[in-house]
């Protein structure tokens, strides 16, 4: 019985050092910032109409996530769970800060429709998008930005990079990040 602990641990731990390895390889080839990179500063409007800046969070834990869409089913089941969860992140001393293509206006519908109160950044013309180096894909005359999302220390590094966001447990995931980051 000890030896089958072990041995599954022992292939537990291969496998998240793969998985994390996969993720890292996807993100650099993808152009995204790798974990150890200062976090680039920006300021952005948000649903609110007043311009956010990440400065504004030093010394907190800021969670910057990519999205493609106001009120398309991924990003609201996405945006959900963040704001049903906020009362951890308050508790980590982490930020949630969304970022996408749409404009405030686009934001302060969506945040009143879905009743989310964490802060939605306006990028149309991709400028913080590009500097993070997350993809924008287009659809006809339509564009939208990837979903990534980036953990940022309370010290302003990147510290972790999801390229492959899945929205129905991401935020689950980012907590375990930060609660696991907080503990080394």
């Amino acid at each position: 019985m000890q030896r089958f602990g072990l041995w599954t641990m022992l292939v537990l731990a291969i496998f998240a050092s793969f998985f994390t390895a996969k993720h890292a390889m996807a993100a650099a080839a993808e152009g995204l910032l790798e974990p150890g990179t200062n976090a680039p500063a920006f300021s952005l409007s948000s649903q609110e109409e007043k311009q956010v800046s990440l400065k504004d969070y030093k010394g907190k834990w800021v969670v910057l996530y990519f999205y493609p869409k106001d009120m398309t089913s991924g990003c609201t089941l996405e945006a959900h769970n963040f704001q049903r969860d906020q009362a951890k992140y308050d508790a980590l001393n982490a930020a949630v800060l969304g970022v996408s293509l749409d404009t405030a206006d686009s934001h302060k519908v969506f945040c009143t429709k879905e009743n989310l109160t964490f802060k939605l950044l306006a990028d149309p013309e991709h400028k913080v998008i590009d500097e993070y180096g997350v993809p924008v894909k287009s659809f006809g005359a339509n564009k939208f930005a990837s979903r990534v999302t980036y953990l940022i220390s309370p010290a302003g590094k990147v510290v972790k990079v999801w390229p492959d966001v899945k929205p129905a447990s991401h935020s689950e995931e980012v907590i375990a990040a930060i609660e696991s980051m907080k503990k080394a």
